[in-house]
């Protein structure tokens, strides 16, 4: 080849290479575009399947920026890929898009704390990067889907708390790096699979709150790196697999409310030496407790209530540093030997100490007086129901954070120390059902605090100390069963936070009962039976109207049945017998709602009544009376004479005549008013709208639509106007109208502001407002109407307090249990989220109350009535003077509005925390208890943090539904869940009393208490 043939061969050969070179740099350059433009339309694809974002978390999700610098997103370090999404805790609801398997970058998906519902993607199993995968506290149902098993970097897996069913896929036995594994609080059924052993890099397994059923795999042996086993509230059965003990890196074990049974190992303590809570409360374990839990010294948790564990506890608890609650509960522990209480000896030297609960169980002896040296941290000292005796020592008085003294149910005598006046942190003193003599000493009076005081069945003698009137916060005082005697003191009834009992029966008390019981407005239960009182029955009692049991039998009461007690509506067993009453029986009795009635051995005459309680000899009882006569037939009662029918049948027809000519003459006029109303109507002018495009009405539709606005269809009356159900005949649909009372002083203004207020507005939990009226009547008057979507289950005040008001029991409302009140809560918040920090212009609602927080159909709130509302400039913080007409509502409104301070959306916080404390205590803020500078906030922060159990409202604790689905062995998981729902309610009283703070800029964001209600709400669902 001759050299310029050659030349020509390289030229070629090297032009090639540089057209393949661009076509390969053009190549690399055009992939990563096309790649980040599959990830920009996955994100828009999510975003599309995103049906309520209150937050505006999604909105940056759009094209006027890159999708690295959208709410949520993280990219790599070159901003091309999607790496992280991380919308946690906003609110979002939707379902998620399948679309999500082309972010095939991904590393981190976070959408915990959210609503999403559906199914989890099986598209997720494209993600081979996926290291973390966060889903829990949502509503995502079906089965975990098993292309999980594909992300073979998945290092963290949650989906626990939501309502996912089926069991837990063996193809996830190939996720070798994963570390955590939380599947907890869903539906999830079969057993826990053997596979579980090839999770060797497992850490933390929380799987409670199921329904898994069958023996606990004795594969767990095989994960030498597992730290935490969470298994509570399953099915499970069957032992401890002696695998488990192998696990030397085991810091929590957590097995409670299950059917496990066998004993503990004795090596227990020498195996899992760094085990930090030993929960294995609810189960069905026996045996001793091995004396090797000593050796377990870095324990702080152990509880082993409610299984069948005896003998006596040997385990040296003064090894134990770190300990802070020893729960042993409702076992059979205890011998019987003389000296089987010296282990209290050992925990003086438990530092940390905070809980020793050893009720109900067989410890014998006498109760050391070492006790006095415990830690000065121990809260709570629960040692009843067993069979110590001898006198209480008075060190217990150096214990002074103690909040809980129950030592009831016993054999202890002696007197009641005066050092227990030292407690004055006490909050729940239980003495009862010993044999303690002498006094009651002046000192308990000392007891500012105390909630509960239980002195019940012993022998205490002398007379009621006054001094019992300075403990003000006294929610329950039981002094029956002893040998008490003297009059009653006045001091006893000014405990106006008397709420759950006032026991005083079977005493040898004398005198009068005192006026001031009348003061007692919020207690449920009297009891001042078997005593020697004689005295009229006061009429003050008529004030007691929260009053459900009222015994005031076995003294020497005379005089007639007050006719005033027919306030005491809410009664449901009276008891009046044994006293030399007299008098006529009262109508009213047959109009209250009482279960029971007991009227026996009194000297009443004349007829019996024969309505509401009167109707059945089984739930009253009337002998004993010899100069009673009719009632029912059952309690062959002699016949009244014929003058007195006669004069009953006289009054009968002379009210059957007036009745008649009533209405006759009602029938008349109305039928002249209606053909003068005929003549005079002329048309309306037409209907206005909030803004163009909606519903148009006019004063003639809404006029049909609620029957002429019929008092059957008013559903309430308001600042300024009433409000009306009706139904609109063109498509059908249920509304609600409120009719603006013109004649008000700012009834027109309060129209124009709700119109401003809901003209571009729209949340899930704001109420959906469908056109307004501005038109005239047919008598030629203005006339203004807003009309809304309607709510059927009315509002919260209906539902907070319908019992207080009805008198027919039929259509009182169901009480809220405690989960419907704090998604209420979190609805509630959640709208003034909305409404301060995500609208265009920000809105003040100015007049938040329970009567304006409407509940609908799936019992989702929404707030309304917006008559008051003003627009907050963002820039500011703050818009105008309260001195310029807003009022809000008393005991609502934010104090600084009061003395003029400038409308601020911290103000609608106050409001928010006042409407708070009253769904968890079923107290109004305007409540007659609260008086000379006590109120409803300082009521709920005074039993902070440890007795607002209580303060709140009793029902939720024996209503919550979700929990009473996990309920199997009755008192022993009852027991728990009242503990959950206790710190529950605690948190959320918590947050109520700090909206409610009286310093604006104190008082907590709304985005906060969104934030933190959700949280308790994940914890009411979880182990």
């Amino acid at each position: 080849m001759s050299p310029l043939s050659f030349h020509a061969v390289h030229v070629q050969k090297s032009c090639f290479a540089m057209i393949m070179l661009l076509h390969f740099v053009s190549s690399l350059t055009a992939t990563p575009r096309n790649k980040t433009e599959t990830d920009r339309l996955a994100l828009l694809a999510i975003k599309e399947k995103i049906t309520d974002d209150p937050q505006g978390v999604v909105s940056s999700w759009n094209a006027s920026s890159h999708f690295c610098d959208w709410e949520g997103v993280i990219c790599g370090r070159q901003r091309s890929r999607v790496i992280i999404i991380d919308v946690a805790f906003g609110g979002l609801a939707g379902t998620i898009s399948p679309y999500i398997g082309n972010l095939t970058f991904l590393r981190g998906l976070r959408l915990q704390n959210n609503t999403f519902h559906g199914e989890i993607p099986r598209e997720l199993g494209r993600l081979f990067r996926l290291r973390e995968l966060r889903l829990s506290n949502n509503s995502f149902e079906g089965e975990i889907p098993a292309t999980l098993s594909r992300c073979s970097e998945l290092t963290y897996l949650d989906v626990g708390n939501n309502n996912l069913v089926g069991g837990l896929p063996k193809e996830l036995c190939t996720l070798s790096k994963l570390t955590i594994l939380a599947i907890h609080s869903n539906s999830l059924t079969g057993g826990i699979s053997s596979f579980i052993g090839n999770l060797t890099s497992l850490k933390s397994l929380s799987a409670s709150n199921n329904h898994f059923e069958g023996s606990i795999p004795d594969v767990f042996g095989q994960l030498r790196n597992l730290r935490e086993v969470r298994l509570s509230k399953n099915n499970l059965s069957g032992i401890i697999p002696p695998s488990i003990y192998n696990l030397s890196a085991l810091t929590v074990l957590s097995l409670g409310y299950n059917q496990l049974h066998g004993s503990l190992q004795q090596g227990i303590g020498m195996m899992l030496q760094h085990l930090q809570i030993l929960h294995l409360q609810g189960n069905l374990f026996a045996g001793p407790l091995p004396l090797s839990v000593s050796n377990l010294t870095e324990l702080e948790s152990l509880d082993l209530q409610f299984n069948f564990f005896t003998g006596k506890i040997t385990t040296n608890f003064g090894d134990l540093k770190k300990i802070r609650h020893v729960l042993l509960v409702s076992n059979n522990f205890g011998s019987g030997e003389p000296d089987e209480m010296n282990f209290i000896t050992s925990m003086i030297n438990c530092s940390n100490l905070e809980k020793l609960c050893l009720l109900d169980n067989q410890f014998e002896g006498v109760l050391p007086k070492s006790v006095g040296n415990f830690s000065t941290k121990l809260l709570a000292l629960i040692l009843g129901r067993n069979f110590l005796h001898g006198t209480l020592p008075p060190t217990l008085g150096n214990l002074i954070n103690l909040d809980w003294l129950s030592l009831e149910e016993n054999g202890f005598t002696g007197i009641i120390p005066t050092s227990l006046g030292n407690l004055q942190k006490l909050g729940k003193l239980a003495l009862g059902r010993n044999y303690f003599s002498g006094i009651i000493p002046d000192s308990i009076g000392n007891l500012s605090r105390l909630i509960e005081l239980r002195l019940e069945n012993n022998r205490l003698e002398g007379t009621l100390p006054s001094s019992l009137g300075n403990c003000q916060k006294l929610l329950l005082l039981d002094l029956s069963q002893n040998n008490l005697s003297g009059t009653i003191p006045k001091q006893i009834f000014t405990l106006s936070f008397l709420s759950i009992s006032l026991n005083l029966s079977q005493n040898h008390l004398l005198g009068p009962l005192p006026s001031e019981v009348g003061n007692l407005k919020s207690l449920v239960d009297l009891d001042v039976s078997d005593n020697n009182i004689s005295s009229d029955i006061p009429s003050s009692l008529s004030s007691c109207t929260s009053l459900v049991y009222l015994h005031l039998e076995g003294n020497s009461f005379h005089g007639s049945i007050p006719a005033s007690l027919k306030s005491l509506r809410g009664l449901l067993t009276f008891d009046l017998s044994r006293n030399n009453l007299s008098g006529q029986i009262p109508e009213f009795l047959g109009q209250l709602s009482l279960a029971t009635l007991n009227l026996s051995y009194n000297n009443f005459e004349g007829e019996v009544p024969i309505k509401g309680v009167f109707t059945n000899s089984s739930t009253m009882s009337v002998v004993g009376n010899n100069r009673i006569c009719g009632g029912i037939s059952e309690l062959q009662l002699p016949r009244c004479t014929n003058k007195k029918i006669k004069d009953k049948m006289h009054l009968v027809y002379i009210l059957i005549i007036s009745a008649t000519s009533t209405l006759v003459g009602i029938t008349l006029v109305s039928c002249l008013i209606f053909c003068w109303l005929k003549k005079k109507s002329k048309a309306p002018s037409t209907g206005s709208s909030i803004r163009e495009g909606l519903l148009r009405v006019s004063y003639e539709g809404l006029l049909k639509a609620t029957s002429g606005f019929s008092p059957v269809n008013l559903l309430g009356v308001g600042s300024f106007g009433s409000v009306y159900k009706g139904i609109l005949n063109q498509e059908g649909s249920i509304i609600a109208v409120k009719v603006l009372d013109l004649q008000r002083r700012g009834a027109s203004k309060s129209f124009m502001a709700e119109c401003e207020a809901l003209r571009n507005i729209r949340h899930r939990n704001l109420v959906k407002i469908i056109t307004s009226c501005a038109s005239v009547d047919f008598q030629g008057n203005d006339f203004k109407a807003l009309v809304y979507e309607f709510m059927p289950n009315g509002n919260l005040e209906r539902w907070l307090h319908s019992s207080a008001k009805s008198n027919d029991r039929q259509n009182e409302l169901p009480s809220l249990n405690l989960l419907q009140r704090i998604n209420i809560a979190i609805d509630v918040a959640s709208a003034l989220d909305y409404l301060h920090n995500h609208c265009q212009k920000p809105i003040i609602h100015c007049d938040l109350k329970p009567s304006n927080i409407l509940i609908d159909h799936d019992m989702v709130a929404h707030v309304g009535d917006f008559g008051l509302a003003r627009f907050h400039p963002r820039i500011t913080n703050t818009i105008q003077r309260s001195s310029n007409g807003i009022s809000g509502t008393i005991g609502y409104t934010a104090p600084e509005y009061g003395i003029g301070s400038e409308i601020s959306t911290k103000g609608d916080v106050y409001s928010y925390g006042i409407c708070l404390l009253e769904m968890m205590t079923v107290k109004r803020p305007t409540d007659d208890m609260f008086q000379e500078g006590l109120n409803l906030h300082n009521f709920a922060r005074m039993a902070l943090p440890d007795n607002v159990i209580k303060i709140v409202d009793q029902v939720p604790l024996m209503n919550n539904e979700e929990e009473a689905s996990v309920t199997e062995n009755n008192t022993r998981q009852s027991q728990s869940i009242a503990k959950k729902m206790e710190e529950c309610l605690t948190s959320v009283v918590k947050i109520g009393v700090a909206c409610s703070v009286e310093s604006p800029q104190d008082r907590m964001n709304i985005n906060d208490v969104v934030h933190e209600l959700q949280s308790v709400r994940d914890k009411l669902s979880q182990h």
